[in-house]
């Protein structure tokens, strides 16, 4: 008879390999799901909206970021839980899909698994949750539609007053205080790229370019592109230029195969000598004779290259980024040669103006085409630190992605909290109608709106129970464009104050958070595997921490 020492354990434990985890129930499964995710939402819930704190994240390879863009904060975190990868996941679909409003979609999936939890506590099922918030979600988006503004869905895309008046809100939570100037630079340089067709909106059209030094004052949009380099040759200025891109370098190339040649003579060294010398002064003189004034080289310019470019008066630049090249080459419209040869005219790219100037102590190209065919414009930011133009460059990001949405979808709903105060009011309504336990839910999905109103309040330094409860009074009579004005603490018309959210930021932003919200609570038993890899490598004793 085998003694029990032998097997190795009862139940699951027999079934799996031996260094598993294995965790099941309510107490331990789906409270413990809850409580990560509510420590996560927890960590961006402080940085929402305009007074949000910023957070400063050191992460594994010890960049520092100081931001309050909860999209980079949780990217940087490397969150390890399961069930608060699901919130992380949700948060970058919102990024990728909008490119603003990941802080509500995390706060606001954490606010919904938080009431979960006290309903569980009440007794309810987790399936019963799901049901009353996939209903209170559905009912959601049929209010939503009711709060867009009347009008507001045929804008002109070109019209930089409408265009400000819907960036204003996304730029502003990220740089409060900012936006006046910020929105103007952001507007001007997507208008300016903006297609025939603005559906097509390319987001990758707006660059940005970071200059140290000076402030956000001295900012300003280039039609064109802004290179970070200085010009390889003497020649630091050209007008009304063709262009001429070599990918592959300006230099003289080796042979394919390897060669060997024998030299009797001095004579016959110094004519070897003298026919590269001819050889490449031929290949510079054809791409002149083509028209080009400037050459644009992917890798190294030779020396030797660079005397004739100097010679013919040629101005020389260097992108070593392939993307960048691209680019480059949509700007000018020129098409990227491989080898040094003489490039037929409509490979040949136009610029207005090339010329290196002197920003800040930073050496740049800055490559301008005034006329038509304008695919690029440069957003130059300047300011005093690296983390702080990281920053304006996020709030940049934000206000291009939200000119990409409202290309698509121009509607805009009230701002500054009016908007999840109506929902919140609406869904309570709708829990009373409805019979059966999922009223429960309904009901704690409408109270979980209030987070937004609240963390606005707080993070503000204002009285929530006063806001909020002033917030409900206003909307009961009536005023559903009411919301909360920071500066001031107090309640006002949104309408008066210009602050609008776009709809679809708001409806990708409550759908992907109900989503995660359902997801964690579906969950009911994590087994976990043992980790793959050898038994880790702990510090030899005697080491300290450095």
């Amino acid at each position: 008879m085998v003694g029990l020492g032998a097997m190795p354990g009862y139940g699951i434990q027999s079934m799996l390999k031996e260094g598993h985890k294995h965790l099941s129930g309510l107490d331990e499964a789906v409270l413990k799901n809850i409580d990560a995710c509510r420590e996560l939402s927890a960590i961006t819930r402080t940085s929402l909206g305009p007074n949000g704190m910023n957070k400063m994240v050191i992460n594994h390879l010890d960049k520092l970021f100081v931001t309050n863009d909860a999209a980079t904060i949780v990217n940087e975190l490397e969150v390890q839980h399961p069930a608060a990868k699901i919130l992380v996941l949700a948060g970058r679909a919102q990024q990728e899909e909008i490119g603003d409003g990941a802080n509500l979609t995390i706060s606001f999936a954490g606010e919904l698994l938080e009431k979960a939890e006290e309903l569980i506590r009440m007794g309810l099922h987790p399936s019963e949750i799901i049901i009353g918030y996939t209903k209170a979600i559905n009912k959601t988006v049929e209010i939503l539609e009711d709060l867009v503004e009347k009008g507001s869905e045929n804008m002109d895309v070109r019209n930089k007053e409408e265009v400000v008046l819907r960036m204003r809100s996304a730029v502003a939570s990220k740089q409060f205080g900012q936006e006046d100037i910020l929105c103007p630079l952001v507007a001007d340089a997507c208008m300016q790229v903006c297609p025939k067709n603005p559906a097509n909106f390319n987001v990758d059209n707006v660059r940005v370019a970071k200059l140290l030094g000076g402030g956000l004052r001295n900012s300003s949009v280039v039609r064109g592109m802004v290179l970070k380099n200085d010009a390889v040759g003497s020649i630091k200025r050209v007008e009304k230029a063709k262009i001429a891109v070599f990918a592959g370098g300006v230099d003289t190339s080796a042979t394919e195969t390897k060669g060997t040649v024998l030299i009797h003579s001095a004579e016959q060294l110094e004519n070897y000598a003298k026919t590269e010398e001819a050889k490449v002064e031929e290949l510079i003189k054809a791409v002149a004779d083509s028209g080009a004034k400037v050459i644009v080289s992917g890798a190294a310019v030779g020396d030797m290259a660079l005397h004739f470019c100097e010679r013919y008066k040629l101005m020389v630049l260097r992108i070593s980024s392939k993307f960048e090249l691209r680019r480059f080459c949509r700007t000018t419209g020129s098409i990227a040669l491989l080898k040094l040869s003489r490039p037929n005219a409509d490979e040949l790219g136009y610029a207005d103006s090339v010329s290196v100037e002197e920003i800040g102590g930073a050496r740049v190209t800055v490559v301008k085409n005034e006329e038509g065919g304008n695919s690029v414009a440069t957003v130059v930011l300047r300011g005093s630190t690296d983390s702080i133009l990281d920053d304006l460059e996020r709030a940049v990001d934000d206000g291009v992605n939200t000119y990409k949405s409202m290309c698509r979808d121009s509607r805009i709903i009230p701002g500054a909290a009016a908007t999840e105060i109506e929902l919140a009011r609406r869904l309570k309504e709708f829990s009373l109608k409805e019979t059966g336990l999922d009223q429960y839910a309904i009901a704690k999905f409408a109270e979980s709106f209030e987070m937004v109103p609240r963390t606005l309040a707080e993070n503000a330094g204002l009285s929530a129970m006063e806001i909020i409860s002033s917030l409900y009074a206003e909307h009961a009579g009536g005023n559903t464009k009411v919301g909360i004005d920071l500066e001031e603490g107090a309640c006002k018309d949104v309408s008066i104050m210009k602050i609008w959210d776009l709809y679809v930021t708001k409806l990708f932003a409550l759908k992907y958070s109900a989503d995660a919200a359902c997801t964690v609570l579906r969950v009911d038993q994590i087994i976990m595997a043992k980790p793959a890899g050898g038994p880790r490598r702990d510090a030899q004793p005697g080491m300290d921490e450095d």
